[in-house]
């Protein structure tokens, strides 16, 4: 069984979250979804609950009406876990950027690991972006499971640990 554990790999899964806008974004990852791109090949789900997501793909301009949503949304994910900011309104606003109702990005809410640029961005842009999330997704999850790792050998020897 442990000759094979290294050969397992779980798969992504992704939670979508809208916070307004013009749906453009959302157009690009249906299409992304459909069978011509094809972004499951990548191991990558789109699934629609938080505790069990790897991965929090944010799209639209973060208004006030959705910006605790948002925090909720990112704070019920387990650890690890990988943003990915989607279009131009999630960098800054976008063409709604200073008005009343806008919080000016997603990064004002919460950290941002990846961002895919444009209005709306092409599909390829989308999964050249998730590959990258996926890959900050493994290495985040290498770096939790040696830390587990070093916490039961450090309490094993019943030794202290400093750092």
């Amino acid at each position: 069984m442990g000759f094979f554990s290294k050969f397992r790999k779980k798969s992504p899964w992704i939670l979508h979250y809208n916070t307004g806008g013009c749906n453009g974004c959302d157009i690009e990852i249906l299409s992304a979804l459909a069978p011509k791109y094809d972004i499951e090949r990548f191991g990558m789900l789109n699934r629609g609950n938080p505790k069990q997501s790897d991965i929090l793909l944010v799209t639209g301009p973060v208004t006030k009406h959705c910006r605790d949503v948002l925090r909720r949304l990112y704070l019920e994910m387990p650890e690890p876990k990988v943003v990915v900011a989607m279009g131009a309104c999630a960098h800054g606003g976008g063409i709604f950027r200073d008005f009343y109702h806008v919080e000016n990005g997603v990064d004002n809410i919460i950290p941002v690991d990846v961002w895919i640029p444009g209005c709306a961005p092409r599909v390829e842009a989308l999964i050249d972006g998730m590959v990258e999330a996926v890959e900050i997704w493994q290495t985040k999850s290498k770096e939790k499971e040696y830390m587990r790792n070093h916490d039961k050998v450090i309490k094993n020897l019943g030794v202290e640990d400093d750092s």
